[in-house]
């Protein structure tokens, strides 16, 4: 019988942790000192935007760049780690812990190193994570695969054995372009679009209702799997 090495990839910001937002704010602080006032859209845009401190840079009509973005708004965030302003969303602890019963398990996300570690460890994950991808560690970034296929090889798996659970639409095609299958957990009050929404293998709306679906998933077998073995 072949022994079949299931791994969990979890999405972070919205997915894990409530940075809905606290990412928008820290961002909005930054682009005022550079004479741009935020607008609701500049919000909207931050979600699940792996290139987001070059969209950041670019609302301040050249007087910053990418990089100074992300170091002011990455030692905001971590002020606010410190304070215990970002806290995780109800049942993602959970669903981390369960999703570790199964197999190894690891994070994929667009967030910078600094801050990520910071979260982690506020949570009580960071030993517990075989892999934590964060986003200096690819040069394409979330709709492309390369975070989902760097953390199924960090963690030693193939990625189609993986599950990764998401929250946007641009972390969603990211993971089914690696191979992966998707529990999805879309942001509080939004909704898929059309062109995403099919491709989630199951959806809940928060990671209190994902518990059971991530242990189905995880306890199932995908077609992936059972062609591999039957090949053997």
């Amino acid at each position: 019988m072949t022994l079949v090495l299931r791994a969990t990839v979890f999405d972070l910001d919205d997915t894990l942790i409530d940075t809905a937002a606290a990412w928008p704010r820290v961002c909005a602080d930054f682009t005022a000192r550079h004479g741009h006032p935020w607008r609701p859209q500049d919000s909207a845009a931050l979600h699940g935007n792996g290139s987001w401190a070059s969209y950041v840079a670019g609302l301040c009509g050249g007087a910053a760049t990418a990089v100074e973005v992300v170091e002011t708004c990455t030692t905001a965030m971590v002020d606010a780690c410190a304070a215990g302003e970002i806290r995780a969303l109800p049942g993602a602890i959970e669903l981390v812990l369960e999703a570790e019963r199964h197999g190894p398990v690891g994070v994929a996300t667009a967030s910078p190193r600094r801050f990520v570690r910071a979260v982690l460890e506020h949570l009580g994950l960071a030993e517990r994570l075989r892999a934590v991808v964060c986003g200096e560690d690819v040069t394409r970034a979330k709709p492309a695969p390369d975070p989902y296929l760097r953390a199924a090889a960090e963690i030693g798996v193939p990625s189609s054995w993986c599950l990764a659970v998401e929250d946007s639409p641009a972390g969603i095609r990211s993971a089914v372009a690696a191979d992966m299958r998707v529990l999805a957990i879309p942001r509080a009050a939004t909704t898929l679009p059309e062109g995403v929404a099919h491709l989630p293998a199951a959806q809940a709306r928060t990671a209190t209702e994902a518990l059971p679906l991530l242990t189905r998933l995880l306890t199932s077998r995908p077609a992936s799997l059972i062609r591999e073995e039957t090949t053997m």
